[in-house]
């Protein structure tokens, strides 16, 4: 006689149709079929949010896997595992029972395991005179070779799907990364963004385009929601490239003049003229003293003697500070470190200039104890650069010379 196979659970647990269609595809397997139960394994992690299953449920499959002893599984083999609650237990690195039958539960629902459970719901195996197994009663391994070309066509579309996510967030951070540098560029060479432009002036509508863009990005977002966004930067990206290349031609077909302009930009670099020309120029046309603000630097003060005056700052930031984009975010770092409140810092840049009042922080860094409270000295020199009484050129002066004046006598 034939030993009977049972197809209900044992106990009080439900038989659905869905179980009874997972048993009738699982008597469907072809006996010539053979797969690496790991690589299924690893194709169904992969697949996991599809299959709905979570990665403690994949553990509980993973340790079933390891009883049994070949790590091909064939369509002729009996594939039933039968590991009492104990000894899964232990290989689910201790999983408690109520755990580990509700994820046995779940792999069930989703279709991974059968139950082949028996008379008296324990797992065991009946085996005749040769000692071979004859009937075993536990958990059926089958669906992990008839759906393994489902498993792997889900692995393969998450994988394909994961990989687009990932070149479209590059092409974003690349697009970013550029557009941000050559504004920057833009701003701090003079270059106008058309024939007849101002340049800075021009430059910061072409910043707040970038962040308009920018802003729509979403923290968690789908291939489907970046590549709108991409193709409007890389648009973008190409746009401002080109506005650098034409100036760099028209630079070209006027090289003699440039040349000239040059020379004579570069003839005072030690004036207090050069180093504060905003107040000078806004001084003569009879301007508002009020700089305004901005999100990039003017160009008033070169990086380097900025980093001159105030290297400490340097200590602060992640990678470096090799552009003016480094400062503004290592400033605000250390705005924060020195217990300068947000409604300071905000007032500060409103009236100086984000460039400036980072510049500021920098120097109340370097002079360190000599200050007792950093935000009340900010909110001082914001109340002086209100009434057109702050000048920012001869603090950068006087902390060189500091430095200078330190190092002849160390």
């Amino acid at each position: 006689m034939e030993p009977y196979q049972s197809t209900t659970p044992f106990g009080q647990r439900s038989l659905t149709l869905a179980h009874v269609a997972t048993q009738i595809v699982a008597s469907s397997r072809a006996p010539e079929k053979v797969v690496h139960k790991w690589k299924i394994f690893h194709a169904i992690c992969t697949a996991r949010s599809r299959l709905g299953v979570s990665e403690r449920s994949l553990s509980v499959l993973n340790a079933l896997l390891t009883f049994h002893p070949e790590t091909a599984l064939t369509g002729e083999d009996d594939l039933v595992v039968f590991p009492s609650n104990h000894q899964l237990s232990l290989r689910a690195h201790g999983m408690p029972a109520s755990t580990l039958r509700r994820h046995l539960a779940v792999l069930v629902d989703a279709g991974l395991l059968i139950r082949r459970d028996s008379p008296n719901g324990k797992r065991y195996a009946r085996k005749d005179s040769a000692g071979e197994i004859e009937l075993a009663f536990g958990f059926d391994l089958s669906q992990l070779v008839v759906r393994s070309e489902e498993f792997e066509s889900l692995a393969a579309d998450i994988e394909a799907e994961a990989r687009a996510l990932k070149l479209v967030r590059e092409r974003i951070t690349l697009c970013r990364r550029d557009i941000s540098k050559m504004i920057a560029t833009g701003i701090e060479e003079g270059v106008p963004t058309r024939r007849g432009g101002q340049g800075p002036a021009d430059w910061q509508k072409v910043h707040a385009a970038f962040r308009s863009i920018v802003d729509q990005i979403p923290r968690t977002a789908t291939k489907q929601e970046l590549e709108p966004i991409a193709e409007e930067l890389s648009q973008l990206a190409d746009d401002v490239l080109n506005i650098l290349k034409t100036h760099i031609k028209s630079e070209h077909l006027s090289a003699n003049e440039s040349q000239t302009e040059r020379h004579i930009q570069n003839s005072k670099p030690n004036s207090l003229i050069d180093l504060e020309p905003s107040l000078r120029e806004g001084r003569a046309a009879g301007a508002e003293p009020k700089p305004q603000p901005t999100r990039f630097a003017e160009g008033s003060y070169p990086l380097g003697m900025v980093l001159s005056a105030c290297p400490d700052i340097i200590d602060y930031a992640k990678g470096g500070i090799s552009n003016w984009r480094d400062f503004l975010a290592t400033a605000a770092v250390v705005r924060s470190m020195l217990g300068i409140s947000p409604s300071a810092w905000e007032e500060a840049q409103t009236v100086m200039g984000e460039t400036q009042a980072a510049i500021v922080v920098g120097c109340i860094l370097q002079r360190g104890n000599a200050i007792r409270s950093a935000g009340g000295y900010l909110r001082g020199l914001t109340r002086k650069a209100e009434v057109g009484e702050f000048s920012l050129g001869p603090i950068l002066m006087a902390q060189i010379n500091s430095r200078l004046q330190e190092k002849r006598t160390a």
